[in-house]
């Protein structure tokens, strides 16, 4: 339960060997770089650069995506002095050769798409049987191509008065007549708002020489010529992409890391053409560190504690593997500071035997343990690593009460051969096994509330807090007087010895006055001049509340601690139905039922119990000893293949 030691590094240099100062940052993977400004009162000023490798990344991007490929990183290491200006020309090269050819594409797919819409247009007027060119060159009269409704082309017998209304059609659908009509130029004002009354839709056909079918046969053949260029130029791009995939993909990946640890330039800071930087690494990494920071020419650098630095650090944890899943919780809540205890270990410990507890059946533990790992395998999810421990604790706890799959006397024969025992011990449903599965799990919590009381004393002391390690609600006077109550309770019950008044003055009065009064105790303690409140009739006004909320929550968070208990016997009751439903029919049916039941019943529970005893972990346990204000430790660290951003505040 500990918080990984770090150091407080300094190194300056010239400017020119900043990026090599941060390759090699970046080698060692165990850095991570601060607002160096924060660090020095005056004479600093920040390095506000734009990133001249954004553009080029963005571009190279940019094209491959045309191409219809996507871009990956292999493990390309980058130095200090890599040609950095030989990479942007090959971007350079590489996308103008790209745009170029993808224009010629872009051009011809534009005319094929054309000549498609013209090919369409002349094949609607296919058996007309006359000479486009000779029609269109007509001075005297007026040509109208276009489409005619069906029932507008009945319509035209009513014009038969009218020898200039005439209209000759072509291909027809059950919808429109394709055709053309034709007017004398004196009256084709006329004829046109006839054809308009009949919602004739005009259409504006190119220039073209010969009949409809010859000028379709022309259309093809141009179309075919461009389908030849079109995918003559799809090869050019395949072949042009295979020829320089591999390149632009070690160009890429360098690019990349250039990017990345140009971004981290911002963390530094220059005075005239000298640079500083400061950061934080682990202290059992030092060495490693320091071997690769000499490497570097032209800079000097320093290392100190970081234990009372008004910086805070990053927090690293530091876990025994077994215990490592647990972290996953322990970020959801928010990290520890640097110098307050790491709960990881406790939360690990607890978490599992609660789950355990509350989800207690051997068989569906088994699955619930199998499928965590296969979750954790093949989809990476860290609930998956959790839910391994817990399932197994579940199988524990279900073996203590015989229960497999819902089955509760399958196990009988086997405590029997090894206890010797007609039954098993624990019958859930018993309506005195009950009280004391109750009675238990509100024991449980008595110790668990205890148990981090004492982590909030130590933690605290570390800390020099001794308004919160003394004589808080969760320090020495909290646990005096909340075991004191206990005690006192459990004797005026069970009649083990009688509550005296020197007892209830000393062990019960006494903390509550020190809670009372914990703030002016603290400062005293602390040698602090300024140890008195403002104004004491309002410290003890709203201190008198404060008190009064701290007992309420003793008493909820004991009783809190009802719902282990309470899933023991929902789990049994939850399979009880479950029998009893398949009770009802017989054969493949009843299987099918207590199938499905167990499916159900794992998946909801598991799902239920997680959350309730998660709730009991944040609300009842870590709100005494906890305060998660950590920020992460993430070191300048180039990633292949990952996006890594650089943001540490």
């Amino acid at each position: 339960m500990s918080v990984s030691k770090m150091k407080l590094f300094h190194i300056t240099g010239n400017m020119d060997s900043l990026d090599a100062t941060l390759f090699a940052c970046g080698k060692t993977g165990v850095s991570q770089p601060d607002d160096t400004l924060t660090f020095f009162t005056s004479g600093l000023k920040p390095i506000n650069e734009s990133n001249p490798y954004t553009e080029p990344l963005n571009r190279l991007e940019s094209a491959v995506s045309r191409i219809g490929d996507k871009l990956k990183t292999p493990d390309t290491e980058i130095k200090a002095d890599t040609d950095k200006q030989a990479l942007l020309d090959y971007v350079e090269y590489f996308s103008n050769q790209v745009e170029k050819m993808k224009h010629m594409h872009g051009q011809l797919a534009v005319r094929l798409e054309q000549l498609n819409k013209d090919c369409e247009q002349f094949e609607n007027f296919i058996g007309l049987g006359i000479d486009l060119d000779a029609i269109l060159a007509c001075k005297t009269i007026k040509v109208r191509f276009g489409r005619l409704p069906l029932d507008s082309y009945e319509k035209l017998e009513m014009y038969d008065a009218n020898p200039y209304v005439l209209f000759f059609p072509g291909v027809a659908n059950k919808d429109y007549y394709w055709g053309v009509y034709f007017a004398p130029l004196n009256h084709a004002d006329e004829v046109d708002r006839v054809f308009s009354g009949l919602y004739f839709e005009r259409l504006r056909i190119p220039a073209a020489i010969g009949k409809p079918e010859e000028v379709v046969q022309q259309l093809k053949e141009q179309k075919q010529e461009v389908v030849r260029e079109y995918e003559q130029i799809d090869r050019q791009v395949n072949d042009f992409w295979e020829s320089e995939k591999q390149k632009c993909m070690q160009v890429y990946s360098k690019l990349l890391q250039l990017n990345y640890y140009f971004s981290a330039r911002r963390f530094a800071a220059r005075y005239n053409n000298k640079f500083a930087l400061a950061g934080w690494i682990p202290a059992c990494d030092e060495k490693q560190f320091c071997l690769t920071l000499d490497t570097v020419d032209d800079i000097e650098y320093s290392l100190e504690d970081a234990d009372n630095k008004r910086h805070t650090p990053p927090v690293k944890l530091r876990n025994p593997a077994l215990f490592k899943p647990f972290e996953f919780f322990v970020d959801m809540y928010g990290l520890p500071s640097y110098n307050e205890i790491d709960p990881t270990i406790f939360v690990g410990i607890t978490y599992t035997l609660l789950f355990g507890f509350m989800f207690g059946d051997l068989g569906q533990g088994i699955i619930l343990a199998i499928a965590g790992y296969l979750l954790w395998k093949f989809k990476k999810l860290k609930v998956g690593r959790i839910l391994v421990p817990c399932g197994i604790s579940s199988a524990v706890f279900g073996t203590v009460f015989g229960s497999v799959f819902g089955y509760e006397h399958v196990l009988d024969p086997v405590y029997k051969h090894l206890f010797g025992l007609n039954e098993k011990p624990i019958e859930v449903m018993k309506p005195s096994m009950t009280s004391k599965i109750l009675l238990t799990s509100v024991a449980a919590g008595l110790m668990l509330i205890i148990a981090s009381m004492l982590l909030n004393v130590y933690s605290s002391l570390r800390r020099r807090d001794y308004q919160n390690g003394i004589f808080g609600s969760n320090g020495i006077a909290g646990i005096v007087f909340y075991s004191a109550v206990v005690i006192g309770g459990v004797a005026a019950i069970t009649g083990a010895f009688s509550v005296s008044a020197p007892y209830v003055l000393l062990f019960i009065v006494l903390p509550i006055l020190l809670i009372y009064f914990r703030e002016p105790l603290g400062a005293l303690a602390k040698n602090e001049p300024n140890w008195q409140p403002e104004s004491w009739g309002q410290y003890c006004m709203q201190n008198a509340f404060e008190l009064f909320e701290t007992m309420l929550s003793y008493l909820s968070n004991t009783v809190s601690f009802l719902r282990v208990g309470a899933f023991v016997l929902v789990h049994a009751g939850m399979m009880m139905a479950v029998f009893t439903l398949a009770s009802l029919t017989k054969g493949i049916a009843y299987i099918l039922i207590i199938a499905a039941g167990n499916i159900i019943v794992t998946v909801m529970e598991a799902l239920l119990v997680a959350i309730q005893v998660m709730r009991l972990e944040f609300y009842e346990m870590f709100s005494r000893y906890y305060n998660g204000n950590g920020r992460p430790y993430s070191p300048l660290k180039y990633i292949s293949g990952k996006k890594v951003f650089l943001d540490h505040h």
